[in-house]
């Protein structure tokens, strides 16, 4: 009952509720008493960055989206051949705000939380053959006109279809945990999941729910971005296909856009690594999807071939059935 007047009170003066520098209360606690969802916290609160800062930010997301095996040297090369008298340090601070890292392995590629637990990689040699077996997540960087914010988007691996997703200004676990947790609740229990080694994906809030449900757990290999490929796909699929094409402006904007399109990644966006059938008709049938990854490339044989473990992992080693 007391919910129900909760909700009978108008979206604007619920939104007023809702104070994210109350430090009592977590902004996921307080937007689910107030019965509103996270996002609208931040609506039109998008990260805000100088010209010049936002220009290098479009940039490096762009240009890591077609090279993702580029560290922060050969962004810095990159750029000032471009133009843009920019040193390694600043290149260093904007791929770490917008969370990137070179694929290929390398000192401090990754940073985890020192006081987390790590949890081994579990996919290599395994055959993805149902839904549901395995889920992954990760988070990527949107760019806006005057900002940016970050998405975060859980995948089945079987289908490749999305589950669910959510938008923040912030890289912070609570609106990893809500987009867990609406993909728990809109399709039941995964027997994996699947994330990196970053501190969202290691903290006892993200594990305990993973816990909670007696999910088991797998956690990529430090600076091997490749180990959850079909997320690093869907990214580029969202960037290219919606976001570079449509160059939102604002945040209600973005998110009536990625509604939108994650609808057609879903049942209207026919894959060649399912037959051409779309990721609802694979989760649904459980038929003509499924991938392996091979496991006879040690990263001590790739070094010695001349080839880092992603790229032969994406050339050779990615099997779909």
């Amino acid at each position: 009952m007391a919910e129900k007047k909760v909700r009978d009170q108008p979206l604007s003066l619920r939104q007023t509720w809702v104070d994210p520098n109350d430090g009592r209360l977590a902004i996921t606690a307080q937007c689910r008493l107030a019965g509103i969802a996270r996002s609208t916290v931040y609506t039109g609160k998008a990260e805000r960055v100088d010209g010049f800062e936002l220009m290098l930010l479009r940039l490096l997301d762009e240009e890591y989206t077609r090279h993702p095996f580029f560290g922060s040297r050969k962004m810095v090369v990159w750029l000032r051949a471009e133009g843009h008298c920019v040193n390694r340090k600043r290149v260093q601070r904007l791929m770490r705000t917008l969370g990137l890292a070179g694929m290929a392995p390398g000192p401090n590629t990754s940073k985890i939380h020192p006081a987390h637990a790590v949890y081994p990689y579990l996919l290599r040699g395994l055959g993805i053959v149902r839904p549901n077996q395995v889920w992954s997540t990760d988070i990527t960087y949107i760019r806006l006109a005057h900002g940016f914010v970050y998405l975060a988007a859980v995948i089945d691996w079987y289908s490749r279809k999305v589950l669910a997703w959510e938008v923040s200004n912030t890289m912070d676990v609570g609106f990893c945990v809500d987009c867990l947790d609406t993909a728990l609740r809109l399709y039941g229990t995964p027997e994996m999941f699947n994330t990196d080694q970053g501190a969202q994906f290691t903290s006892d809030k993200w594990i305990a729910v993973l816990k909670g449900n007696g999910i088991t757990i797998s956690m990529d290999g430090r600076g091997r971005a490749l180990d959850n490929i079909f997320v690093e796909r869907l990214w580029r699929s969202v960037k290219h296909e919606d976001v570079y094409l449509k160059g939102y402006a604002h945040l209600p904007e973005l998110l009536s856009g990625l509604a939108d399109y994650f609808v057609f990644y879903n049942s209207r966006r026919y894959h060649q690594s399912l037959g051409y059938k779309t990721p609802d008709e694979v989760y649904r049938t459980a038929v003509g999807g499924g991938a392996k990854i091979a496991d006879h490339f040690s990263d001590k044989r790739n070094v010695s071939n001349g080839e880092t473990g992603q790229r032969q992992s994406a050339a050779m080693a990615m099997t779909l059935s």
